[in-house]
């Protein structure tokens, strides 16, 4: 592969979630989630898995350092447990709890690895949902107040911050549509959810940086290629609210110019604004995240929930086992879209990856070609997108490792390292061989083994 697209100072990294990995729910004084909760409800989760074990990385955090520099990062995007830092939500922190990341960032560091915290990762305290969750002002309030106790605790040691991951999920998926936790499926709560989403972004913004000079702070979301399925004029009308709905509704407040009109038409619920509201949701990132696993085909469905638009399948396209299409130029068109439409200076692709049906095989490694060859044709999408002017700083691979994929369970892996389960056990899989590769062909080093 031709790297040398890839800029200086270009960051190589991974990427997890704190309920996705960590285990250990009720240590050292956490308390409940909001995932918590939906995983323990019959009937939310394939297979009936729940993150109360998952990776134990809690306890093997040490481990999996060593695995991330053995394949060559310099960089890992992790998320910080609002339930274990501040358990109720509000009102005091937990010492205990905030000092599981003040060990793990000491060992990145030591390990040569910088730290790129992301302190929303769809972890809601229960607590805080029972009284509303992202549906109440008051959570966007609470957001702030702990991401500045997180701030004030970590930041002589971290200038990345990310405050919120895929806020579109959160709000869409979980108050819209009830696939993920809270389990809500009503436009008049999922609205409000997320603007105070995006308004808990802005005011953790700025209380981050008022504790820490010179912190760089971005916001990831989840963004689409959108496409219509046909040439059919109500297709391509449909492919323009998909979009408002996916993209523009989570990007146009963050760059300072308000809610798409048409969406609010569309939605028919006010906002709860208030003054000075979107000045604090536009507060200036340094950075935004982009995250991309598949494009959108969008034809019209006037009879479906909002935004009366539906995905379809393009025939013969290659898929994953979730059944979303590989196509690596969707990843390029939605880089250039960011500096085309919306002049971002900065921008890092924070999750790129693919879900399979890894097993260990009898020479006891996994070989997951697919992982690998997906890899490789993103990466080189990356590098079209930067030779068309994309300022991108850095690439996360998801995920570090196999892990709870949420709604779907423990079936579907995205990592490149295997997690045995039941034993815990790690195996660097041919992917992540693979990607220690690139990163040692991009930096013009000789790295050894992964596998050790």
């Amino acid at each position: 592969m031709d790297f040398s697209w890839v800029p200086d100072g270009f960051a190589w990294g991974v990427a997890t979630s704190s309920y996705q990995i960590e285990g250990a729910v009720t240590e050292d004084g956490r308390l409940p989630s909001i995932w918590d909760t939906f995983s323990h409800t019959a009937g939310k989760v394939t297979g009936g898995g729940n993150g109360d074990v998952a990776c134990d990385h809690y306890h093997r955090w040490a481990g999996d350092i060593e695995i991330m520099k053995s394949l060559g990062v310099d960089a890992y995007r992790f998320s910080i447990a609002w339930p274990r830092v501040v358990p109720g939500g509000d009102g005091p922190a937990n010492p205990r709890g905030l000092a599981f990341y003040d060990r793990l960032i000491d060992g990145l560091l030591e390990a040569g690895i910088t730290p790129f915290p992301t302190l929303y990762h769809w972890d809601l305290p229960q607590v805080l949902q029972d009284r509303g969750g992202w549906t109440a002002r008051e959570t966007a309030e609470h957001f702030a107040a702990y991401a500045a106790y997180v701030a004030q605790a970590l930041g002589d040691r971290v200038e990345n911050w990310v405050t919120l991951n895929e806020p579109r999920c959160s709000a869409w998926i979980g108050y819209l549509e009830g696939r993920h936790a809270p389990g809500i499926a009503d436009i008049r709560a999922a609205v409000p959810a997320s603007y105070h989403l995006l308004l808990g972004h802005g005011l953790a913004a700025q209380a981050i940086r008022a504790r820490v000079p010179g912190a760089r702070v971005g916001l990831v979301n989840l963004l689409s290629a959108c496409e219509p399925a046909s040439d059919r004029q109500a297709d391509i009308d449909a492919t323009v609210r998909y979009d408002g709905h996916a993209n523009r509704w989570w990007l146009d407040p963050v760059y300072g110019r308000g809610f798409p009109e048409d969406m609010l038409r569309l939605y028919g619920t006010d906002l709860p604004v208030r003054s000075g509201d979107l000045e604090t949701i536009g507060t200036p990132l340094d950075w935004l995240g982009a995250n991309y696993y598949t494009p959108s085909i969008i034809a019209d469905d006037p009879d479906g929930v909002l935004p009366r638009a539906r995905e379809l399948r393009t025939p013969g396209a290659r898929r994953t086992m979730l059944g979303w299409e590989v196509r690596a130029d969707g990843l390029e068109q939605v880089l250039v879209r960011l500096t085309r439409d919306y002049g971002v200076q900065r921008v890092y692709v924070t999750e790129n990856g693919s879900a399979w049906a890894d097993s260990i095989e009898q020479d006891g490694q996994v070989h997951d070609q697919d992982r690998a060859s997906y890899l490789e044709e993103h990466l080189a999408a990356c590098g079209r997108a930067v030779r068309l002017g994309v300022p991108l700083a850095g690439y996360f691979a998801w995920s570090l490792m196999d892990n709870f994929e949420w709604a779907d369970g423990y079936d579907p892996r995205f990592g490149l390292i295997y997690v045995d389960y039941p034993t815990q056990r790690r195996v660097v899989k041919d992917s992540g061989e693979r990607y220690a590769g690139i990163i040692g062909e991009a930096k013009g080093v000789r790295l050894g083994s992964a596998r050790g």
